[in-house]
């Protein structure tokens, strides 16, 4: 508006303009705005009359020198030559002849050829008007000699402060949590809202109730959302399922699912850095605020790129079922590990029994002892339990030993067998049985549990099939899925998307790398 306007303002306008943007952003209706500035009675002017012959024409699609196109039925290159004709003659009531050519993107390659010509070499009475919700099939000769202007998607509060105005002005009653999701569902486009209001009327008889457009729309029920979230917080694969499953006999399309709960995952990080980015009537808001608190920004991140590479890739998988709940196990699997607290010298070394408090600060089953140390004959009990249902976490007790080389190859290809006071049992699968062969290895890894314990600690390595997997197994899964992700995200980047376009670029797939987070030294 500030270009366009100063631009009018001070008498320096250009011959051609691009107008890009998706549906509904109103480039159409700025293009008519502009029409009516350049040919207003009072003059040239970024705010014209509205109430002359020439304001009230345009509005009316009766203007004689305002002349409209639509590419996408009229590609052909005999079109533009009886259109680009017309253009060499002088207006005949207004000051300017304006052409306003929609979808743009549409027109032929020979018809762009005939455009050009204009072009270069414009008449000083014509003005071109070019719209497209697809700028990159444009070809760059054709860019380059025009003024681009990029309309950006609305912004909810925006759509919904709109809404409101025109039903007030119709006095009709409404709800705004309805509006609220007329405004989502509507993505940025003013038009679908209007659209979808309208249908909303209808629906409800006259007004506008949020259940209604909950239904009209088949808007996914937030409650399933959060409850999915609440059971990753508290690591539960089985109440993920449930969920799933509850929403797959009430017949909800699973690829919206994966979008509402990016979006939500969008909102709850929001709300971690700018609490008060988020509007107070928010629907749960309370609930998203607790979850906000619950995870970390880390694992927000990560959830949300796995929910949108999961609706990418759910048409390939083999029901959308099996897609949605893939991705919720992803998250499941794939989230960081809590937080392992060292134990200290006097602290036993056996999982704490049940009832006792977890470390301070942790969240996680996996918390490691905080009990005081027991009485010599409860030390020795210790020593010959096996509490195979209460192993702390093998993969985050790795992260943090100082060990490389073989030692650590060792350590990543087991599972921990059992976990007692002074003995660590570890399986190893037969297929990297070689590794316990290595002396050196494994008396290596055994002094670094001893010093990360800060006592002496045998340890036992038996062979064996694993039943979970291995932290080397996981670590090729997460790289597996950083790779993934970092080619998804090079995929949808828009400069990559521009080079490819207007300069012919090709992407080297091999060349994509994720970033590499520099690990904390805990020790």
């Amino acid at each position: 508006m500030r270009a366009l306007s100063n631009a009018l303002t001070q008498n320096r306008l250009h011959h051609a303009y691009l107008f890009t943007g998706t549906r509904g952003v109103g480039k159409t209706t700025i293009a008519r705005i502009f029409a009516k500035s350049l040919n207003c009675v009072t003059g040239i002017t970024a705010t014209p009359c509205g109430e002359c012959s020439a304001c009230r024409e345009i509005d009316s699609g009766r203007f004689v020198d305002l002349i409209e196109l639509d590419a996408a039925s009229n590609t052909q290159v005999d079109n533009m030559r009886e259109l680009l004709e017309s253009a060499l003659y002088a207006p005949s009531s207004g000051r300017f002849k304006v052409y306003i050519i929609d979808e743009v993107h549409m027109l032929s390659k020979s018809a762009f050829n005939a455009m050009l010509k204009t072009l270069e070499e414009p008449p000083a009475h014509v003005k071109f008007i070019l719209a497209t919700t697809d700028p990159q099939k444009i070809p760059v000769t054709v860019l380059s000699r025009c003024l681009q202007f990029n309309l950006k998607q609305l912004p909810p509060a925006l759509i919904v402060g709109h809404l409101q105005y025109v039903l007030e002005q119709e006095q009709i009653t409404y709800e705004k949590g309805a509006l609220a999701l007329i405004a989502r569902a509507a993505q940025g486009s003013m038009r679908d809202a209007l659209s979808l209001m309208d249908q909303a009327i209808a629906y409800s008889a006259g007004k506008v109730e949020e259940s209604a457009v909950h239904t009209m729309l088949g808007a996914i029920d937030q409650g399933y959302l959060l409850d999915l979230l609440t059971a990753l917080r508290e690591q539960d694969g089985g109440a993920l399922l449930a969920i799933a499953d509850n929403m797959a006999t009430r017949s909800i399309a699973f690829d919206t699912a994966l979008q509402e709960l990016a979006t939500l995952l969008h909102r709850i990080a929001v709300m971690q850095t700018v609490p008060d980015a988020i509007d107070d009537d928010e629907p749960e808001r309370a609930r998203q605020q607790e979850l906000a608190k619950a995870f970390t920004s880390e694992e927000v991140q990560l959830f949300y790129q796995i929910a949108i590479h999961g609706r990418d890739e759910i048409d390939l998988a083999p029901d959308d079922y099996a897609g949605f709940t893939m991705a919720l196990l992803r998250m499941l699997a794939f989230a960081p590990a809590r937080d392992f607290a060292r134990p200290s010298a006097d602290m036993p070394l056996a999982k704490v029994r049940p009832g006792a408090e977890p470390a301070a600060g942790s969240r996680s089953a996996h918390a490691a002892p905080t009990a005081p140390a027991a009485p010599d004959s409860a030390a020795r009990s210790a020593e010959e339990e096996i509490t195979s249902d209460k192993q702390p976490d093998w993969g985050v007790i790795l992260d943090q030993l100082n060990v490389q080389g073989m030692a650590q190859q060792l350590a990543k290809h087991c599972i921990m067998e059992s976990f007692s006071d002074r003995q660590i049992t570890l399986r190893l699968s037969q297929e990297h049985k070689h590794l316990q062969s290595n002396r050196l290895a494994t008396e290596k890894l055994q002094a670094a549990l001893s010093d990360y314990f800060a006592r002496p600690v045998k340890l036992n390595i038996v062979l064996g099939k694993a039943d979970s997997a291995t932290p080397a197994i996981l670590e090729q899964q997460s790289k597996q899925l950083n790779q993934q992700l970092a080619s998804d995200s090079i995929a949808h980047d828009s400069f990559v998307h521009d080079a490819q376009a207007k300069l012919d670029a090709v992407l080297i797939e091999d060349s994509i790398k994720p970033i590499q987070r520099v690990k904390e030294n805990r020790k």
